[in-house]
């Protein structure tokens, strides 16, 4: 039967399992795997595996809990290995990186952060700014313009969209930087200049926060940003 993995932690972990339940119906018990000085939890994984509110919910709840107690290397929903043993021997031959992780994320949390600017602002300030672009959408407005200049007003405001964008992200991620240990960035969704992850450690979590909203009041309403967290650090391990 498939393994659910669930968090590595380093073997001196206390790994107080007792009152918590995995995922599937009826909740699979909670066991672990060592592999060197390295442990995982783990526990038998339920045929048909979906994100299920409840499962969704017991799988956060161990990840909190194993978190509480030291450093955790939380797992994604959903991740399975073939077999215990074979779970054991990666975490024998791995052990020093994860080791190393163990680390770099003990004490600390992670922050997601998603920002977009309200649309028609930025245009505004593209029309505004820009002879070249004013011009071709006047005519544009006015029925004036052929195929070629709808297509050339196009790409210089797709052009000026992504140069923005692109420079606001790098401005905001300047400004907040000094307020985390480390950032991974993701793409971000239509709309967005900015999708970022911050690693921050757990003592600094309030002031982190306050940093985000000084920066969004610094951005103005044409701005929205969303802060998400704090949160396992899933996206640093």
């Amino acid at each position: 039967m498939p393994t659910y993995i669930y968090a590595i932690t380093g073997a001196d972990h206390p790994l107080r399992l007792d009152g918590l339940q995995g995922v599937g119906d009826p909740p699979s018990p909670l066991r672990t795997v060592a592999g060197g000085d390295v442990t995982a939890v783990v526990s038998d994984a339920p045929e048909g595996l979906r994100a299920k509110h409840r499962d969704v919910l017991a799988h956060e709840a161990v990840l909190e809990s194993l978190m509480a107690d030291g450093a955790t290397l939380p797992m994604r929903f959903g991740l399975l290995g073939p077999d215990d043993d074979q779970v054991g021997d990666a975490l024998r031959r791995d052990a020093d990186a994860y080791r190393a992780r163990l680390a770099e994320l003990a004490g600390h949390v992670e922050f997601n952060l998603k920002a977009a600017r309200d649309e028609q602002d930025l245009l505004l300030e593209i029309v505004a700014e820009s002879d070249e672009i004013r011009e071709l959408n006047e005519r544009t407005r006015s029925g004036a313009a052929g195929q070629d200049d709808r297509i050339a007003l196009g790409e210089l405001v797709a052009g000026q969209v992504a140069e923005r964008g692109k420079e606001r992200a790098e401005k905001t991620l300047e400004r907040l930087l000094p307020s985390a240990a480390r950032a991974a960035r993701a793409e971000p969704a239509a709309g967005q200049f900015l999708n970022v992850s911050f690693l921050v450690p757990a003592p600094s979590a309030d002031a982190f926060v306050r940093a985000v909203r000084d920066e969004a009041d610094r951005q103005g309403e044409a701005c929205t940003f969303t802060l998400t967290g704090p949160l396992p650090p899933y996206s640093f391990v």
